[in-house]
Order: structure tokens, then C-alpha cells, then sequence
């Protein structure tokens, strides 16, 4: 397959990263090749050398990706919050939108972050504990207003990510549920688990 004409570099990458995440998907880190790679985005594979410097840039540029767009969305679904409800509404809301919608990124997240260097991952790491975090000072506000009952803040966090990062292993768009039902159901149980 021949290059566009006229694709620039920031295109290229993109183009990339987009197939890079598709092979990944479909086959495993391990199993993807550059060349099936370079093939998927029609280029030499030699000329990949032009963007990146090995497959693991290739992972990693996509988790990155990915988390620093999960927080910044994550950050606009809780702007203008204030009370501990609202915001668990709003956290609970964002997190199970996202798992359905952003499958693929999801799931490249939790089951390939194994394949990353350990200086690859411990930067992916600090993302999720970015994320992590947030909601359990969401947690520690509300059960310092009275709000919420919580043994363990972190540990409540993780429980509740637990449950709603689930969805992305099961929710089928064609299925009985849509996605704002889904949403519901889960707002229900996040925060009967939380209140007094």
C-alpha cells in the first residue's frame, strides 16, 4: 500500500497510533508486528523508524493517550460540583460512559499495561493514581459533611472502581439495557453502598 500524498508527520502518527491500537486489540502486543503495522498505515516499515523507536513507544503513546484524555474529560464532568453527591452522580456517569464508549483504549489500559517497560509503567501508573484519587477525596468530603458512611476511603474507591469498570466486559450496545439505563442502575448502587 502506498503513503497518502501529502501526509504530514503529525498525521502519520496518528494514523499510527490508530492502527497500532487496532492490531493491539485484535491480536496482543506481543503478537502485533511492525510490519503488519507498517502495512496497516501504508508505509515502508522502515519509515516507521521515522516516528517511533521501537513497538513499546507505539504502547505507550497510546495509554498515554488515553489517560490524559480520560482525565481531562473527567475533569470537565466534575467542573462546577460542589456537593459529595453530585459529584459521586457525575464520577459514576463519566466512568461507565466512558468503559462503553472508549472500549478499546479500556481495554489496552487493564489487560496490556503488563507489556510496558517498568519506566513505562510506573508513568501509566501515576495517571491512574491521578484518577484513583479523585474520587477518593470525592469520598472523604462526603463523609466528612456526614454525607457517607466510609470505613476506608481508598479502599471504598477501589471498590466502587471495581464494580464500574465491570461494565466494559459486559454491556453489549444491541442489548437488553442502554447505556443511560446502565448509568442509572449503577449511580443507585454506588451510592446505596455510600450513605448512611
Amino acid at each position: 500500500m502506498a503513503r497518502t500524498v501529502g501526509s504530514s508527520g503529525p498525521k502519520t502518527m496518528q494514523a499510527i497510533l490508530d492502527a497500532g491500537m487496532e492490531l493491539i486489540y485484535t491480536h496482543g502486543y506481543e503478537a502485533m508486528s511492525l510490519r503488519r503495522l507498517a502495512a496497516r498505515v501504508g508505509i515502508q516499515q522502515g519509515s516507521l523508524y521515522n516516528h517511533i523507536d521501537n513497538k513499546q513507544d507505539i504502547l505507550f503513546a497510546i495509554m498515554s493517550a488515553h489517560m490524559e484524555e480520560l482525565l481531562a474529560e473527567l475533569t470537565a464532568a466534575l467542573a462546577g460540583l460542589e456537593d459529595p453527591l453530585d459529584l459521586v452522580r457525575a464520577f459514576v456517569r463519566f466512568h461507565v460512559t466512558h468503559h462503553i464508549e472508549r472500549k478499546k483504549g479500556v481495554f489496552l489500559f487493564y489487560y496490556e499495561h503488563r507489556s510496558l517497560s517498568p519506566e513505562n509503567y510506573e508513568r501509566i501508573v501515576a495517571y491512574r493514581r491521578v484518577y484513583e484519587h479523585t474520587l477518593i477525596s470525592i469520598l472523604e468530603k462526603g463523609a466528612a459533611a456526614g454525607q457517607f458512611i466510609v470505613a476506608d476511603p481508598q479502599v471504598s474507591a477501589y471498590a466502587l472502581l471495581a464494580m464500574l469498570t465491570g461494565v466494559c466486559t459486559w454491556f453489549d450496545p444491541q442489548g437488553r439495557l442502554g447505556k443511560d439505563e446502565v448509568v442509572r442502575i449503577y449511580t443507585d448502587m454506588a451510592l446505596k453502598a455510600l450513605r448512611p
